[in-house]
């Protein structure tokens, strides 16, 4: 029976960490990325393999670098055939007026949170076209939906991974081959750390669930669209709490 390969871009910590572990207690073979983080990627493989008796491939590595990505992707390749199913969550986020942006942030911001998603698609999809099947699930935001004042770039960028999602959907659907994305709510990882106790108060209120989401749920969900519904494809789907 094969075993599933999966590629988690950012999966060191929050939602790429959950992740991770979701697929690994289905026995998946993980390959595992992170671009500063090693010491926290290992320890995390070295989890997995202990808990789930799964093989983990780490690649540490800026994955806005495509030769960086295409290195990967061959890597993977070497020790497990190929990529079934990816998972593009790396992402950075940058918080102020777009004035005050130099061109150097904004082209740091689009080369790791939207050309790593052509990078890895570009080298994933051919594995998937000849063999009929794969999955690919893109980490998205809220904020590519609607915008968000002084997050000028990440809005941009995630608004172009649920274009780019719908669009490599119609591509790839005749190779039976699904692409979906998750448009993340307020998710309760180290990216919102900068809230005081009173903002994440108000922020919370806001919230018609009345709660931050968990890494746990957004790792449920993509662990759903990668394991089914083969009919379903090009989707954003907002995970919110009725936030948006």
């Amino acid at each position: 029976m094969h075993t599933n390969t999966v590629l988690i871009t950012g999966a060191s910590r929050g939602i790429g960490a959950a992740i991770a572990r979701r697929f690994a207690t289905e026995g998946c073979n993980l390959v595992l990325n992170c671009s500063h983080s090693a010491d926290t990627l290992y320890a995390l493989a070295g989890e997995l393999k202990n808990t789930c008796a799964v093989q983990c491939l780490c690649c540490i590595g800026d994955i806005g670098n495509f030769d960086f990505v295409k290195t990967m992707f061959q890597e993977a390749e070497k020790a497990f055939g190929g990529v079934d199913i990816l998972i593009n969550n790396a992402g950075i986020s940058h918080i102020g007026l777009l004035t005050d942006m130099d061109i150097t942030d904004w082209n740091r911001i689009v080369a790791t949170n939207l050309t790593s998603v052509f990078s890895t698609c570009k080298c994933a999809v051919p594995y998937m076209v000849h063999k009929k099947s794969g999955k690919i699930i893109n980490i998205s935001s809220v904020w590519g939906l609607v915008g968000a004042s002084c997050e000028v770039a990440y809005s941009a960028c995630k608004g172009g991974i649920n274009a780019f999602t719908k669009a490599l959907a119609k591509e790839l659907a005749p190779s039976c081959i699904q692409v979906n994305a998750i448009a993340c709510g307020v998710i309760d990882t180290e990216m919102n750390a900068c809230f005081s106790p009173e903002e994440r108060k108000e922020l919370e209120d806001d919230i018609p669930a009345g709660r931050y989401g968990t890494p746990e749920e957004v790792a449920e969900l993509t662990f759903c669209l990668a394991t089914g519904h083969s009919y379903l494809t090009g989707q954003v789907i907002t995970l919110d709490g009725g936030w948006i």
